[in-house]
Order: C-alpha cells, then sequence, then structure tokens
C-alpha cells in the first residue's frame, strides 16, 4: 500500500488536538477580529473588501494551477452578481468563475450533492471541451483510466500521487458527500479543521479529470462560509496558497502517501492549513486597514482645494504603499511627480511643497534630487490584532 486511500481504516482521520489546539485559537481569534473591523466599516467599503477578495480568490485558485485569467472580465462578472457596477466585458469562463464562487460563498444551506460538484465543474470548463488534446469529461466523474499526477521526463515520471480507481468511486464520493452534511453540525469537529480535512479529503479523490484543484478550494470557502454563519467575504485563502504553492503541493504529497505507521494521522497538514489561513486573514486585515486609511484621509482632506494632479499623486501614493501596486513604497520624488501627472518641474516641486504644508505629505529624509515623500497617515482606529 502506497496510497493513503488505501489505508484499511480510510477515511478515519486523526489528529493531535493538543498540538492544534493554540494555533486554532489564534487562527479563530484573527478571523473574528477581521470579520468585525469589516462588519463595521461602511456599507460601500464592505462590498469594496468583498469584490477584493473573491476576485483575488479566483484569479490565485486558477495561478495555483498555471491557469491565467483575465481579471478585468472576472472583476465584472462578479460585480454583476454582488450588485456592483460592472464596467467591462464578460467572458464564459470568467462568468462561470464568478457562478462557483458566488454559489460556494452565498448558497450556504444548499445541499452539497454530486450534481452541484458537477455544475460547478461544467462552470469551470464553461467554453473548454479539449483536454490535453482530447475531449473533456465536463460535468461527470472521470472516466477509467489510472489518474495520476506526475512530474518529470515522459520515459521516466515521478508519480506524486495516484487517485483512486474509477471503480468504486461513487461510493466513496457519495461518503464524503455524507460526512460533508453531517460534518456541519458536529459540535465536536472544529470548524476550521473541517475545512481542512475536506479539502484534503475531496482532492485526494480526485473525482474529475481536470480541475479537482480549484474545485477543492472552492469547497474550502464553502465550508469556511458556513463556519462563519456568513456568506460576505473578507478574506482569499488561494492568495495565501499561492504564495506557498511549492509548499502546498509538498504538503498534500506527504499527506497522500503511506509514509508513516499511523498514516492517517493528518496534523501536519492541519498545521500547515491553519498557519496558511492565518495568513490569508493577516493579509487581508493589512489590505482592509489600508482602505479603511484611505478613506479617513480623504475625509480629513477632502475640503481641501486640491489639484486635479494632487489628488491623482496622492491616491497613486495611498495605493502605491502596497508592495507591486504603483511602484511609490518608497515615497515619491518630484521627478516621478512629474512624470506621472505631465507639469513643468517647477510645478511639481510647488505641488509637493503645498501637499507639506497642508499636512498631506511629509519630507523623507535627504536632499536634492534624491529628496522624497510620503502619505501622512490618518490615526488608525483599534489595532485588528492587538
Amino acid at each position: 500500500m502506497r496510497w493513503i486511500w488505501q489505508h484499511p481504516e480510510w477515511p478515519r482521520f486523526r489528529w493531535q488536538a493538543d498540538v492544534l489546539a493554540p494555533l486554532l485559537r489564534q487562527v479563530t481569534l484573527a478571523q473574528g477580529a477581521l470579520l468585525g473591523r469589516a462588519r463595521g466599516s461602511e456599507p460601500a467599503l464592505q462590498a469594496e473588501f468583498t469584490l477584493d477578495a473573491l476576485l483575488r480568490n479566483l484569479v490565485d485558485s486558477s495561478a495555483i494551477e498555471g491557469e491565467p485569467l483575465n481579471v478585468g472580465s472576472v472583476r465584472s462578472s462578479l460585480a454583476r452578481r454582488l450588485g456592483l457596477e460592472a464596467g467591462g466585458p464578460v467572458e464564459a469562463g470568467s462568468e462561470g468563475l464568478a457562478q462557483i464562487m458566488c454559489d460556494a460563498t452565498a448558497n450556504l444551506d444548499a445541499p452539497l450533492d454530486a450534481a452541484r460538484l458537477w455544475q460547478w465543474h461544467a462552470w469551470l470548463f464553461a467554453g473548454e471541451e479539449a483536454f490535453l488534446g482530447r475531449r473533456l469529461r465536463i460535468g461527470d466523474w472521470r472516466g477509467a483510466d489510472t489518474m495520476q499526477v506526475v512530474s518529470g521526463r515522459l520515459d521516466r515520471p515521478t508519480v506524486h500521487f495516484e487517485a483512486p480507481p474509477r471503480d468504486g468511486l461513487d461510493t466513496r464520493i457519495d461518503a464524503f458527500l455524507d460526512w460533508f452534511a453531517a460534518s456541519r453540525t458536529d459540535a465536536a469537529l472544529d470548524p476550521l479543521l473541517r475545512a481542512a480535512l475536506a479539502h484534503f479529503w475531496f482532492v485526494t479523490l480526485h473525482p474529475f479529470e481536470d480541475g479537482n484543484g480549484r474545485i477543492a478550494r472552492a469547497l474550502t470557502d464553502l465550508a469556511l462560509a458556513q463556519g462563519e454563519r456568513q456568506s460576505i467575504r473578507f478574506y482569499a485563502m488561494s492568495v495565501a496558497i499561492l504564495t506557498e504553492r511549492k509548499r502546498y503541493y509538498a504538503e498534500l504529497e506527504a499527506a497522500q502517501q503511506m509514509r508513516t505507521a499511523d498514516a492517517l494521522d493528518l496534523t501536519p497538514w492541519l498545521q500547515w492549513f491553519l498557519h496558511t489561513l492565518l495568513q490569508a486573514i493577516e493579509n487581508a486585515a493589512a489590505q482592509i486597514e489600508r482602505v479603511l486609511g484611505k478613506s479617513r484621509f480623504w475625509r480629513e482632506h477632502d475640503a481641501q482645494a486640491l489639484s486635479a494632479e494632487q489628488v491623482k499623486v496622492l491616491n497613486r501614493l495611498l495605493d502605491g504603499a502596497r508592495p507591486g501596486r504603483g511602484g511609490f513604497e518608497q515615497g515619491i520624488s518630484a521627478r516621478q511627480y512629474q512624470a506621472l501627472t505631465q507639469v513643468s518641474k517647477a510645478t511639481a516641486t510647488r505641488h509637493l511643497a503645498d501637499l507639506v504644508a497642508r499636512g498631506c505629505l511629509y519630507r523623507l529624509p535627504g536632499g536634492g534630487r534624491s529628496t522624497r515623500y510620503q502619505i501622512i497617515w490618518p490615526a488608525a482606529g483599534e489595532p485588528l490584532f492587538p
């Protein structure tokens, strides 16, 4: 026996509760703090947080599998379903992804059955019928061929995982679906562990020809939303998984193989899942604090008579403090101001000095051409993580 699903006691998973307890408390506290802060913000900002979280979840979940998406199209699909201004064309694939995400995070009480999973799969591959040069089974379980996860040369492949055979797969899936339904009301099972187990169990069954990882992550979102008892989403776990993509696959591979005498002890996988979930929550908290900080900034300075160029630069600085979101993490120089606004050098210098005088910017250490300016952030509220 090489694979965990071959274990005679599969799927009677075990874990070391005393090892997981401190981490569970930490994640639960962080989760509650994030939800409380986000729900306490203005409705328009809540909608922005939700749209951003769902968008990043979809885009990064596909990126984990090496599938790039049209971000604008996906955003338009999600925005329309959330009742927000869409503002862009929508592709069939983007619409399908939005349908999966909204169904997984909004229809919390709808039963999870084979038909629902088949529908998710059909939405996932909307408009696609070919897979590796052959027809893909869409909206149905995989065929009789052996399903393996491999890498390396074609003549000397490395088999990282082999899924259960097609014969008996329906029974295995039914057992999973029965557990998913019953475990929701299991007071002895922490909702966060339920989400981690659901992810692992489903991706180990590998019931589809393709798309199993993305469907498993949608199931994770469903389980987390059910545990929180709310459909509004403010964090995206796929973002954190993408950052640790190699570790993600390594942890799955280690848990799926019969490497130890107690192979059904999933403590290492559960630890990794909870650490990654905590990272996702902390990333979302930082993003929400920045958006709230931007809102507070403009409430303080909205009455000031600023030029269009000054407003543009301030918004770029407010956004650009996030790495990779505009290039102004280290502030802005007069030359950069000039290039961004297409004003003269003298005007750029005058605008920056005016913003310093108004209390919008402060001058960073340094002088001459290297002088840079950064935003004066307004006083923040209570920290999300004291």
